[in-house]
Formats: C-alpha cells, structure tokens, sequence
C-alpha cells in the first residue's frame, strides 16, 4: 500500500493534432469531461513504459482520450460508452482518426458490458466514468487485467471536492447529488489504496491520478 504522493508532475511535452484541438474545442464549448491535460502526459508516460497491447476505457465519451492512446503506440483500444450521442460523436471522431481498426466503440452502461469483453486480456484499464461507480467498475473489469497489468483512475479528486470531507459546513453547502459523489469517492480512495493484490498510489496530476498495479 502506497502514499499519496503530492506534486509529482509528468515531465513529457504533449502535441496535438488538428483533431485533438477540435475535439478538446468542443468539450470546452459543449461541457464535455475529457481528461486534463497533465493527467493525460501522465497516461501516455504510462502506455510507452508498460507497451499495452490491449487497453480498456471506462468511459468513451467523443472519443478523444481513446484516440490518443490508440496514438501512442498503436494499442488495440476497446472504449464504452452509455450515451448515445456521444458515441455516435466518438464514431466519427474515430473514422477522422483513422483508427476504427484499433478503436472499438461499445455502446452500453459499462456496469452490463463485461460479457462483451470478457474474452479479451488487458494490459491497462483506464477508468473514467461515473464517480459514484469507480468501485464497481474497478473489480468487475479487473479480473480481465494481464499479469502485472495497470488500472489508471482518473478525477480522483472530484474537481478538489474530495477534500471538503474535512470542512463540514462547506461539505453540507453542496446538494445531496454531490456530498454522495463525495462521499463514495473518498471510500473508493480508502478501498483502493487497502487492495492487497494491487499496489496502488495516489498522484495530485490534472484532477487526481491513481495508479494501480496489478500484484
């Protein structure tokens, strides 16, 4: 079981295409959650010294961290995503890419589509979705992680809301919806770092990286 470790930032510069800049465009215009972009330096540091062949995304949305990681080192990425239109985005987004054959798009709630990839070994789990739901993301996917395989958790701190656990009047100002977001993100952070199968550390990169590697 590892520490957090504070203000351990990535060291690798980040360059974007064309298509990286619009699809990071239309998140910031349209409110769409894509990864920041020291958590994603962080992400790609991590598939160059791991080398995946296979990754899974929790999460998909327009499709713009499947695409990088897909970019990286040409990794088979299998990607899902609940919402309909942002899936069909992500379809797009992907074809302009030129990578539907290394990037596959699952339209389905990721908490009912295990069967889906259950024939399938990752080397690297990235994690990305519904707060309230990181637990059970965590171990109903990792039972499909490679030997000594990695599970990268992204918005580890809630937008820095995980810390108002500490400061009660300003926890009780949020609506009931976010203090239970809070709340079981701050369990997952507890829960993981406990995992005896998984050595897992905390990093104050982006919105809160934690790295899990499989024992």
């Amino acid at each position: 079981m590892n520490a957090n470790i504070n203000d351990r930032k990535p060291t690798n510069d980040l360059t974007f295409s064309d298509l990286d800049k619009e699809l990071r465009e239309y998140a910031i215009s349209h409110d769409v959650p894509i990864i920041q972009d020291d958590g994603l330096a962080m992400l790609e540091s991590i598939i160059r010294i791991k080398r995946p062949k296979k990754i899974l995304e929790i999460g998909c949305a327009i499709g713009y961290s499947a695409i990088r990681m897909a970019s990286v080192l040409g990794s088979i990425v299998y990607t899902i995503e609940r919402n309909e239109e942002m899936y069909n985005q992500a379809i797009e987004n992907v074809k302009k890419a030129n990578l539907s054959d290394k990037i596959h798009i699952i339209f389905k709630d990721a908490l009912e589509a295990y069967d889906l990839v259950k024939d399938n070994t990752f080397d690297l789990i990235f994690i990305d979705a519904a707060k309230a739901q990181y637990m059970k993301f965590f171990n109903l996917y990792t039972p499909l992680l490679s030997t000594h395989g990695v599970v990268v958790c992204d918005n580890m701190e809630f937008h820095g809301l995980v810390e108002v656990l500490d400061n009660e009047e300003e926890y009780k100002s949020y609506s009931r919806g976010v203090r239970g977001i809070i709340r079981k993100m701050a369990k997952f952070h507890d829960e993981l770092l406990a995992k005896e199968d998984f050595d897992s550390t905390l990093f104050e990169v982006g919105d809160g990286i934690a790295i899990s590697v499989k024992k």
